[in-house]
């Protein structure tokens, strides 16, 4: 059994039915529940439940501050190559656009390493595109072996790997991974995916759940918001997050929010999700998953991150750069594979959060043994 069962499961279900038949009461119901099944997250996804947007905000906050207190995990993302045999429509790694490629030495990212440690950032993601051949695994695992002498977590955003593999860089000091599905509807994703081992819907599907199996403490999962209809998409990552919960009890599911940026390509995606529909997404999901972090990305503008601090985030990028060496290569002309909103230093995130209320975390937690 995997996820894919449930969202068999699902796939016949008229939400458009649904939504419509949905009363001011029923939000109020499930806004009431301790524990809200699968018809109640649906219910708060609802158009009916963006009436109660200020009674979701608040209840979300107050889950948010049982569970995590008033924190903030820091983390920022370190790009090691840009090279990748994928075409998706929407990345500006896609193997058809004629960017600078680049893969970094071991030398080039202790260099990079170097940097960003100066920040006081302790909590590391680092990225590549889908190239395996040039990006292998003892590449991989050389890479995290270096910077766990720099940072206390060490995180990888990278291709599906097998349940040995994740092991293996486990083992070599990874502790979490994030791995986006991007879409969950399958004939959507056949169409932003033509082609390139990513098309594998089905082997990107279990990718988390091979992870927790291997031993990540950390595993993050999440849409790309614009791909597909958005409240179908949400409702499926958090029943996807809730599956990996349950199966899973030893591992930390935490969730991310990433809605469409320009890249290269000029893809324009279907759905648009406003201001006010990605609160009552991020309400509705931390009400629905009270434990689980939920990660807002530099992708967002610097004062709507700031708004929706309280609303239920657990976990902030900072100092952001999405292209190979940006962090030391200032002078190098740098592709980035999404436009970042968001452009403050670490200082600068650190002291809004603050400015808030709220504590910044550089670091949360230490590997024993």
């Amino acid at each position: 059994m995997s996820f894919f069962a449930t969202i068999n499961h699902y796939r016949e279900f008229d939400s458009g039915r649904f939504f419509a038949q949905i009363t001011d009461a029923d939000v109020e119901r499930a806004l009431d529940k301790d524990k809200p099944g699968a018809m109640d997250f649906l219910t708060l996804l609802s158009p009916t439940a963006a009436n109660h947007l200020e009674a979701m905000a608040r209840r979300a906050h107050q889950l948010t501050v049982q569970h995590f207190g008033r924190t903030i995990q820091m983390f920022i993302p370190l790009y090691i190559s840009n090279h990748c045999t994928n075409r998706c429509a929407y990345c500006g790694f896609n193997h058809d656009n004629p960017i600078l490629r680049r893969r970094l030495s071991l030398t080039e990212i202790e260099t990079e390493a170097r940097a960003i440690a100066a920040t006081g950032m302790q909590h590391i993601l680092f990225l590549t595109g889908e190239a395996p051949h040039l990006t292998p695994m003892e590449y991989l695992i050389e890479t995290a072996r270096l910077l766990k002498r720099y940072f206390a977590s060490v995180a990888i955003e990278i291709f599906p790997l097998k349940r040995e593999e994740y092991r293996r860089l486990q083992q070599a000091g990874v502790d979490g991974m994030t791995l986006f599905q991007e879409t969950y509807d399958q004939a959507v994703y056949q169409r932003v995916h033509p082609a390139g081992r990513k098309r594998d819907y089905h082997w990107r599907l279990n990718a988390p759940e091979r992870a927790a199996q291997g031993g990540m403490r950390v595993v993050n999962i999440g849409p790309l918001l614009g791909l597909a209809e958005p409240r179908r998409e949400m409702f499926f990552t958090g029943l996807h997050a809730r599956y990996l919960e349950t199966a899973y009890l030893e591992t930390e599911v935490s969730v991310s929010l990433p809605r469409f940026n320009a890249a290269e390509g000029n893809f324009h995606p279907d759905f648009q999700v406003d201001d006010k529909t990605f609160v009552q997404f991020m309400s509705s999901l931390r009400i629905f998953l009270p434990r689980a972090g939920l990660t807002i990305s530099t992708r967002e503008s610097a004062a709507f991150r700031d708004c929706i601090l309280p609303l239920g985030a657990t976990r902030y990028s900072a100092g952001s750069s999405t292209g190979v060496g940006g962090y030391t290569e200032i002078q190098v002309e740098q592709t980035p594979q999404f436009e970042i909103t968001d452009d403050r230093s670490v200082d600068e995130v650190a002291a809004a959060i603050v400015a808030r209320g709220y504590q910044p975390v550089y670091k949360d937690w230490d590997q024993i043994g």
